[in-house]
């Protein structure tokens, strides 16, 4: 198959009947892509947003945390990730997940965690392609709704056999493949390989996302001309900036996610969300790496540590509603000296 010489992100695409808006997606992100974090990505712009992995076993046992990501939220379309290592708890999950709204059901072959491969899960599938095909085959066959996968190369340099899992899955069923370009033992070292995921492409006449170090328009182009994939998924590149799949897929332009960087109406609204979704303490808690993150991404000078620090370890919600905009505004300080420096 040729190389791509063109690639147009703002384009919609087809996922057996169901229309993605554009080609850039967030990924499904253990802690990090719960339902408010999905929520401003989806109303930002991205094309599609993933749940965080959903333990199909723990699911179906009533496990609270678990049906709490089972939620939908505000997303206009609802796509679920299950994990397991049962076709059975696979097949249950998927009806329930179908149940509760679910337009598309991804199944999670990639995870590298230690935690999911010891108990043979996520990535730890490709290491037996039959068991995996069953618990594909079991997943398609319990709903009517589309089932995508997502996983990676292989297990290591020595078995990149993701092109024979990507075939034998469209054969069982699955309607779109998302590589990540590494090994599960490389975890997230190096550099995502996005002409390995080529391969993939040869074996499978799927829709195909790549997925892996993509942050920046340049990548976008870079990776599917390379992959010849047809959409992207953003995962890390998104921390701290949930507006990050609308930019890579031209929804918004560059200066309106700066502008998004810089408000920290941005950041607040997210830590509102968490403490509604939560309540409080657990919302605080959690809302806390979002909140680093989003202070990550402003240039703040040394001296707004300590307040950092304060807004990072505090439960009182009215100091962190009162704190959070001295940092911004600590930003704001900043980049007017070095644009007054640069000037003079």
């Amino acid at each position: 198959m040729p190389e791509k010489t063109s690639y147009d992100p703002s384009l919609p695409f087809e996922i057996d009947g169901v229309t993605v808006r554009n080609r850039a997606i967030l990924a499904p992100m253990s802690g990090v892509t719960d339902v408010p974090f999905r929520d401003l990505a989806w109303t930002y712009g991205a094309g599609l947003v993933v749940s965080e992995m959903v333990a199909s076993q723990a699911l179906m046992e009533g496990e609270a945390e678990m049906q709490l990501k089972l939620q939908q939220g505000k997303v206009g379309q609802h796509v679920i990730q299950l994990a397991g290592r049962e076709p059975e708890w696979m097949a249950l999950a998927a009806k329930m997940a179908e149940d509760n709204g679910a337009d598309i059901i991804d199944i999670n072959m990639g995870c590298p965690a230690k935690r999911v491969t010891t108990g043979y899960s996520g990535s730890a599938l490709m290491r037996d392609l039959d068991h995996a095909l069953t618990l594909i085959e079991a997943t398609v066959q319990a709903t009517k709704k589309p089932v995508t996968l997502k996983t990676r190369l292989g297990w290591d340099d020595n078995s990149l056999n993701a092109p024979t899992l990507a075939r034998r899955a469209q054969d069982a069923g699955v309607q779109m493949i998302t590589i990540h370009g590494r090994t599960r033992c490389q975890f997230y070292k190096g550099h995502a390989d996005w002409a390995m995921v080529r391969s993939v492409r040869e074996a499978t006449t799927l829709p195909l996302v790549v997925n892996g170090d993509i942050r920046s328009k340049a990548d976008v182009v870079n990776a599917c001309r390379k992959s010849g994939a047809d959409a992207v998924m953003i995962g890390r590149g998104a921390y701290g900036a949930p507006w990050v799949p609308a930019l890579l897929a031209g929804v918004i332009s560059e200066e309106e996610a700066n502008a998004l960087k810089i408000n920290p109406e941005v950041a607040l609204s997210h830590h509102e969300a968490m403490l509604s979704f939560y309540g409080e303490p657990s919302g605080i808690r959690q809302s806390r790496k979002h909140i680093s993150w989003y202070l990550d991404q402003l240039n703040l000078p040394k001296s707004a540590g300590v307040l950092k620090r304060q807004v990072l370890t505090s439960f009182d919600v009215k100091e962190i509603r009162s704190l959070l905009p001295e940092l911004y505004a600590m930003h704001d300080e900043q980049t007017d000296d070095v644009q007054t420096g640069a000037a003079a």
